[in-house]
């Protein structure tokens, strides 16, 4: 049977090339009979693997795409390559497929050996991502710990600082992690205060999973993001910002995406809300859509606005 299941990885290996192989050819690299290249091919069939065999002479066969997505068999360099585009993603460089991209990291982390974590982690030291949109910076490390410990109903233990810059240590069920308006947020029950929290990943170090496993608790409402949004509402920002902009709602919101509100003030109008500690956000997104605007609220936006367009200015005089 460990033959049998050997030379099947290493048929499904070759196959993976996409390429046309011949039958004759890819039972002499197997050491195997016709027939029974035959019937390794049929077991992959059963696995969910689309085989297209021809036959005849020239027969052969290749593995095509198929509806779903059948298990993947990855070199080393191969399972590098994915694991480290994956925290590229996670980090924000692709907008939409942050949380995805988290998921699927933690998925593929857990059953990578440790020498290829290491080199994994090795190469992340060694390089610096760019995060559009001001976003902080995270540590990929600390936030696929988080993501596995999510996925594996582990509890966690790390320190927080909190807005206020008080620190601590926290003891938590992790649920869920959220990206939202550019930051990434772990929701999770505190065991020590014996409430739902949130707490912001740049503000959190040294996650450590425990290896105490736990039963999930339903999060109130059942929506982890709207949990999230109705929690970050309530607390105060500095600015209270509103924009009318003179071009179009959708425009704007295939602009923002999810880091602004966005509404509609007639077809070729709308107005952009937000709420912020920090103007230079907004300002950056209000040259981003490069269209007239007014600025409504804070006037102190009005202010960091003009300074930003007579920087700009000043560099091309």
């Amino acid at each position: 049977m460990a033959n049998t299941s050997a030379r099947m990885l290493r048929l499904l290996s070759l196959l993976q090339t996409h390429r046309y192989w011949p039958g004759g050819e890819l039972a002499d690299r197997l050491d195997v009979s016709p027939r029974t290249l035959r019937r390794d091919v049929d077991r992959l069939r059963e696995l969910g693997y689309p085989v297209d065999a021809a036959r005849g002479v020239a027969g052969g066969y290749q593995l095509q795409a198929g509806a779903a997505v059948p298990p993947l068999l990855l070199d080393d360099e191969e399972a590098v390559a994915i694991a480290v585009g994956l925290r590229t993603a996670a980090a924000g460089a692709v907008a939409g497929f942050e949380e995805t991209s988290v998921r699927a990291l933690a998925k593929v982390i857990q059953l990578l050996p440790p020498r290829l974590r290491k080199r994994i982690d090795a190469l992340q030291a060694m390089t610096s991502p760019g995060v559009f949109g001001g976003g902080p910076t995270l540590d990929a490390g600390a936030l696929t710990t988080l993501a596995m410990a999510c996925r594996g109903e582990e509890r966690l233990r790390f320190d927080y600082t909190a807005r206020e810059g008080e620190a601590s240590s926290r003891y938590v069920e992790p649920h869920r992690l959220v990206s939202l308006g550019r930051r990434w947020y772990l929701i999770a029950w505190d065991l020590d205060r014996g409430d739902w929290r949130s707490f912001r990943v740049d503000r959190l170090t040294s996650p450590a999973l425990t290896g105490a496993r736990f039963r999930p608790r339903d999060i109130p409402g059942g929506d982890p993001v709207a949990w999230l949004r109705g929690r970050l509402a309530a607390v105060p920002n500095r600015y209270d910002v509103s924009v009318r902009l003179d071009t179009p709602g959708q425009t704007v919101r295939n602009a923002v995406g999810q880091w602004a509100n966005v509404e509609d003030d007639g077809p070729q109008s709308c107005r952009l809300r937000m709420s912020v500690d920090d103007l230079a956000w907004p300002v950056m997104l209000i040259g981003i859509l490069n269209a007239p605007f007014t600025v409504e609220s804070p006037p102190e936006l009005a202010v960091a606005a003009r300074a930003a367009g007579e920087n700009l200015l000043r560099g091309t005089a």
